[in-house]
């Protein structure tokens, strides 16, 4: 059925829920998992960044650097599951302003047949006033997506 499964990840509690559901599933059908992370790039730009250059906490570079670091414990997280369950795993991560735009390329890149998410992550405010990405994926996934609550 399906062979090559997708599983964004945010490392937020339900995130992780959806990912153990997605090994699980893996696990049954025989299939491999390709495990993602989508980063945010720096928030700030033009003379906010310029100003905010100062601040340590605020620089692009240490911004990124954390971002970088966090994507590689989530995903290590992820593959140490995957690799316990001995379910054959893949892991990546992208920089993009559309998390949702970059699981959908992501997905259709790796040639893979399933999306397993969870149904929302840690986007807060901006995400409830704009749409969850999950429903953002919902929309515009050509593959079938299942969505983890």
């Amino acid at each position: 059925m399906y062979k090559h499964i997708l599983v964004p990840t945010d490392g937020s509690e339900l995130s992780d829920k959806a990912v153990e559901a997605a090994i699980k599933l893996a696990k049954l059908l025989g299939a491999r998992v390709s495990a993602f992370h989508s980063m945010e790039p720096y928030p700030l730009q033009g003379a906010y960044a310029a100003e905010a250059s100062g601040v340590a906490e605020l620089q692009p570079e240490l911004f990124a650097e954390r971002s970088e670091e966090y994507a590689k414990r989530v995903l290590e997280s992820f593959k140490k599951a995957a690799d316990a369950a001995n379910v054959e795993c893949a892991t990546s991560y992208a920089t993009g302003r559309s998390p949702s735009h970059a699981i959908v390329e992501k997905a259709r890149d790796e040639k893979c047949d399933l999306i397993v998410m969870a149904s929302h992550g840690r986007r807060g405010l901006e995400g409830f006033l704009l749409g969850s990405e999950t429903q953002k994926v919902l929309t515009h996934s050509t593959i079938p997506v299942l969505v983890y609550r």
